[in-house]
Order: C-alpha cells, then sequence, then structure tokens
C-alpha cells in the first residue's frame, strides 16, 4: 500500500510527513526519507499533522493528538512507546530508556531503536542522550537535536 505524503517547511530543515492506513508512519528530514512509494497528497490527517508541528516549534503545543502508525520489531516499538511518554522539555538516558522498556542491560539496543525511529518529534527521540549528559546523534544532526531540545527548555513552564 502506497503512503500518502507531504513536505513541510520546519525550523529544522524541510520535513516529510507520510501516512499509512489514517495514521502517521512517518515524519523524517526530506533528505532521508525511508521509503520512496509516496502519493503526494494533501490528506486531512497530514494538514493536522503539520498544524500540530508547526505549533510545537511556535511552542504552543507540548504534546501531539496523532494516530500513530510505528512499524517495526517488537522492542523497536516498545523502545518507541516509552519515547511517547518522555515529557516536553526533560530528558533521559538510553539506559533509562532500556530499562523503562524492561531491560535496563540493552542501552546499546535501546539506542539503535532510538536511532530508527521513523516519526521524528511527534515520538520524541531527541529527548534521549547520552548517560554523561552530552547529545548522542540525531537523524537530522546534533545541531538540530540541540535545537529542540532547547525549545522545549525555553518553552517548558
Amino acid at each position: 500500500m502506497s503512503k500518502k505524503a507531504l513536505f513541510i517547511a520546519s525550523p529544522i530543515g524541510a520535513l516529510l510527513l507520510a501516512e499509512k492506513e489514517g495514521k502517521i508512519c512517518e515524519i523524517a528530514p526530506k533528505e532521508r526519507r525511508a521509503s520512496k512509494d509516496f502519493i503526494f497528497e494533501k490528506t486531512p490527517l497530514l494538514l493536522e499533522a503539520e498544524k500540530q508541528l508547526s505549533q510545537y516549534f511556535e511552542g504552543r503545543r507540548k504534546t501531539f493528538d496523532l494516530p500513530l502508525l510505528l512499524e517495526g520489531t517488537p522492542f523497536q516499538i516498545k523502545i518507541w512507546q516509552n519515547l511517547v511518554k518522555i515529557p516536553y522539555g526533560q530528558t533521559i538516558s538510553y539506559a533509562e530508556l532500556a530499562e523503562k522498556a524492561g531491560n535496563k542491560k540493552a542501552a546499546r539496543a535501546a539506542g539503535n531503536a532510538n536511532n530508527k525511529n521513523p516519526i521524528l518529534i511527534v515520538v520524541p527521540c531527541h529527548r534521549v542522550i547520552a548517560s554523561d549528559g552530552k547529545l548522542a546523534g540525531f537523524a537530522c544532526g546534533k545541531d538540530k537535536k540541540k535545537f529542540l531540545l532547547a525549545l522545549e527548555r525555553y518553552f517548558k513552564d
């Protein structure tokens, strides 16, 4: 089944928003889009996702209300479900993320699952940092991760 998609501008660069089966399945940097089977169409769901992301970047939205389609291994999905639970403006370590997913010794696997998150920002993988407090990788680059964390700290209260 083809995905319906839309490109949007954002403060961290052009993003591809995609839906499948009436759920958001991908938010990715335009240059790193994971799939090629898109039908470009402005659907109500994609327009709603664009609106909510715009509100997020303006500091007017701290949580998202979008149906999500998480496609991955059971462990990846468990990690991604835990990412959504990280409060706005807060961070956790990869080890903490692994523990929340039920295996405190799986920090490296949690990091790999985090790295494969197909739904950036809405599934906030940018809120996961190294145990020493340093920023680890991010699909859009560390500079964009730093921007998102600073944005959330600024609008937190």
